[in-house]
């Protein structure tokens, strides 16, 4: 025969009696108050009555809905200019753990900004990280770009990445300016050219025919 159940009521604990056994428990509807510690606890008969007991912990994890969130960037930088970047993963249990990565390496902590987590009234929260980054040329690859990437960790079941490919301006050369559109001296200097010369042949007609009246 089954053996009586009795089952004692707790916040954010609601025992599926039917699936639940002598030696399995089923929960339903867990949420952020169902986390803590569940212990097992086996009896022997009379006399003794002899008891064995397992303590372990249970997490009731509430993961993000999106991934972490890049803001602050502008879409070209100069050498010499300051990189501010916010990375954000909002509404979370346990909070997420945030790193920045610069072209594909971990980003020093002299560069990062730490905020304070913000937990809302449904207990998840919002962890946000900020980079600080002065833009250097050597930081541009071949093709004129700089990535940055932000990941958000809930170990070991979550990780997600967002990132950011940051241009920078094109340098500014003599030849190039000179090449440009904003200076189009080949057809200039050729019409330049030819009317100083039809002006100067005017010039010296009309000295000549000076000369023979």
């Amino acid at each position: 025969d089954r053996p009586q159940t009795v089952v004692f009521r707790q916040p954010g604990l609601i025992v599926d009696e039917y699936k639940s056994t002598e030696t399995r428990i089923v929960l339903r509807n867990v949420d952020l108050t169902t986390s803590g510690k569940f212990r097992c606890e086996v009896s022997g008969e009379a006399p003794l009555f002899q008891t064995a007991t397992y303590t372990n912990v249970l997490i009731v994890v509430d993961l993000p809905d999106d991934g972490p969130v890049i803001s602050g960037t502008h879409p070209m930088y100069n050498p010499g200019d300051i990189l501010t970047a916010n990375c954000t993963s909002f509404n979370s249990f346990p909070a997420a753990t945030l790193n920045w990565y610069i072209n594909g390496q971990v980003a020093p902590h002299r560069l990062l900004q730490k905020f304070k987590v913000v937990t809302s009234p449904q207990e998840l929260t919002t962890s946000r990280l900020g980079l600080r980054l002065k833009v250097e040329k050597s930081l541009f690859s071949k093709s004129g770009d700089l990535k940055i990437k932000c990941t958000a960790t809930i170990d070991p079941i979550y990780w997600k990445s967002n990132e950011e490919s940051i241009q920078g301006f094109p340098e500014r050369s003599y030849i190039n300016f000179w090449n440009s559109a904003a200076v189009p001296y080949s057809s200039s200097s050729q019409q330049i050219s030819m009317s100083f010369l039809l002006c100067l042949s005017s010039v010296l007609i009309s000295l000549q025919l000076v000369k023979v009246s």
